[in-house]
């Protein structure tokens, strides 16, 4: 998840079960679909549809979790993200390299084949994210299910997402806008323990740092060496960089990006200022030094999948995630 133009590189493959008991928000519900799809598991057809993806694009875990961040912080959790039009969030600048549509559609033509129009485009991409976490290494927690799909996706909606320039103080305001806590915000940017950005996104802190016309004084020399041989300036090609800048555990979900970072070896800028900003650094530092990461991040990861949700008579479930299921009513899609 990310703010950043992620996708990943390579994962190892792991599970970690680890249960998560706590709040129920609204009117979600762990285990909302079970008995409801006849003898089928629905959370059994997602995580068998994203294990068979992950063996062929380790790369779907940032993808996925970028794709949850991006769809969550818009108009909350209610799969907006998903949806095909001229002016969607799709369309948007932070949007357009968003990944892992391919992989909802197929859980979702999964789950439809076993019981149409029960299971929300919402409530697959929280548990496909979740089952490519814990294929990349992190730990299994349960999620919550009963989101309904949303109706309207605009392009202008998706500037609210962070830049991975902001400051600490002002994630922060964005995180609480949402109800999320400084904490949550923390453990929620450490998934940039898996998966790459690209030199365009962080080129100034190697030669131009606030125009000062020098690097930002804050990176790690030795890393800075190696990111410029990587990202010359005026260079074509915008290259991929890894965000876990150790090298054992870029495609692992663990919490080797908080250790990196407090080595002042994060790539992007606000990666950086998290270690370094009083409002966060002690927490940073907790969590580098602490052995339930996988816990936290999961549970982190359910609270952000309640945010703004659509439950009950609001929205809809969708036949195509593409796309709402009449066109007629809304024409703003398109």
């Amino acid at each position: 998840m990310a703010i950043s133009k992620s996708v990943a590189i390579v994962a190892a493959i792991g599970f970690i079960f680890m249960n998560l008991s706590g709040q129920c928000y609204g009117a979600l519900q762990f285990g909302f679909y079970n008995g409801k799809c006849g003898t089928s598991d629905v959370e059994d057809i997602v995580r068998k549809t994203v294990i068979s993806k992950f063996l062929l694009d380790k790369t779907i875990t940032p993808a996925l979790l970028r794709l949850q961040f991006h769809d969550c912080f818009v108009n909350g959790c209610d799969a907006s993200i998903l949806l095909d039009g001229s002016n969607s969030e799709k369309t948007a600048p932070p949007n357009l390299s968003v990944r892992g549509y391919d992989v909802i559609d197929a859980a979702k033509t999964a789950v439809e084949r076993a019981c149409p129009r029960l299971v929300s485009c919402a409530d697959i991409i929280v548990m496909g994210t979740r089952d490519a976490v814990s294929l990349s290494g992190g730990g299994r927690y349960n999620v919550q299910t009963g989101r309904k799909d949303g109706r309207v996706s605009l392009a202008q909606n998706a500037f609210s997402l962070p830049s991975p320039s902001t400051s600490v103080s002002s994630a922060i305001q964005a995180f609480a806008r949402k109800n999320l806590t400084t904490t949550d915000m923390i453990y929620l940017l450490g998934g940039h323990t898996i998966g790459i950005t690209h030199c365009s996104f962080f080129q100034d802190r190697l030669y131009n740092f606030k125009n000062t016309g020098r690097p930002d004084p804050t990176m790690n020399v030795t890393m800075l060496a190696s990111l410029r041989r990587t990202c010359p300036q005026n260079a074509r090609v915008d290259a991929p960089v890894n965000l876990d800048q150790n090298p054992m555990s870029s495609a692992v979900v663990d919490k080797s990006f908080y250790n990196q970072i407090m080595l002042r070896r994060g790539v992007l800028e606000i990666d950086q200022k998290l270690a370094l900003d009083s409002l966060s650094k002690s927490t940073v530092a907790a969590i580098a030094g602490s052995s339930d990461f996988n816990t936290k991040f999961g549970q982190a990861m359910v609270k952000l999948g309640a945010t703004q949700v659509l439950t009950g008579t609001q929205g809809e479930i969708r036949r195509s995630c593409r796309s709402v299921n009449s066109q007629t009513l809304f024409p703003f899609f398109n």
